[in-house]
């Protein structure tokens, strides 16, 4: 059964490589991360057979039947939504990425929970580039301090920055609170904390971050289609 899964990755990826040529990016330079919640395990599986490898869930139950049903496929899945303290040991488990990093207290127990079997946890600190209370992460003035924190944890390793700014219409509108973002990583390497991920935009922002600089895009509609449910 065919989901039209390959034909929306494959203009998905056609607009990215327009967009990189646009903004002067390196070819190749946008990775891009399928999000596939609320969606089945044949839709991802359909994913991976057009060549997409990096997935990304935000509720570990739903994720776990997904993980479990795909364990013959190399995939890299990523955690993106917010963590609780109550799940750290199976996202530690069995996922490559936490991009959704936002207090020192879950990057302890993500990096005391790892497996010792397995490599160290990919992670991201997320950041409430627009101070919104409905979200989860951190102040960018406190992302220093937990950048630090992580970097002393044995079994993390810190690869960069994740946000989801507030939704605004125009594209300038739209490149702002990725502009800080960008800033905020500069400044991060200038404090000698050299990060290589960038994962901002998502379907509706997509144009934005590219030209801010993203080196991740987290796409699910355009990818999958409508979600199922609201969520």
């Amino acid at each position: 059964m065919s989901y039209g899964t390959a034909s929306r990755l494959a203009a998905l990826r056609e607009r990215i490589r327009a967009l990189e040529h646009r903004y002067g990016r390196v070819e190749g330079s946008v990775r891009l991360l399928a999000v596939s919640k609320t969606k089945s395990a044949a839709m991802v599986r359909e994913a991976f057979e057009s060549g997409q490898r990096d997935f990304g869930e935000n509720q570990l139950q739903d994720a776990l039947g997904k993980l479990d049903a795909l364990s013959d496929l190399p995939l890299n899945w990523h955690f993106i939504g917010h963590v609780q303290s109550n799940k750290t040991r199976e996202i530690a488990a069995r996922f490559r990425c936490v991009q959704s990093v936002d207090r020192a207290r879950i990057a302890e127990r993500l990096s005391d929970q790892r497996p010792p079997d397995l490599p160290p946890l990919d992670v991201c600190i997320q950041v409430n580039v627009s101070a919104e209370s409905s979200k989860s992460g951190i102040a960018p003035d406190d992302v220093p301090a937990l950048a630090r924190r992580i970097l002393d944890l044995p079994m993390l390793r810190l690869r960069g920055l994740m946000a989801i700014p507030r939704p605004e219409k125009g594209l300038e509108a739209q490149r702002l609170p990725f502009r800080r973002m960008r800033a905020l990583m500069d400044a991060l390497a200038a404090e000698g904390i050299a990060l290589d991920t960038l994962s901002i935009g998502m379907s509706d922002d997509l144009e934005a971050a590219v030209a801010e600089g993203a080196t991740m895009v987290r796409i699910g509609t355009a990818i999958f289609g409508p979600r199922d449910r609201a969520r």
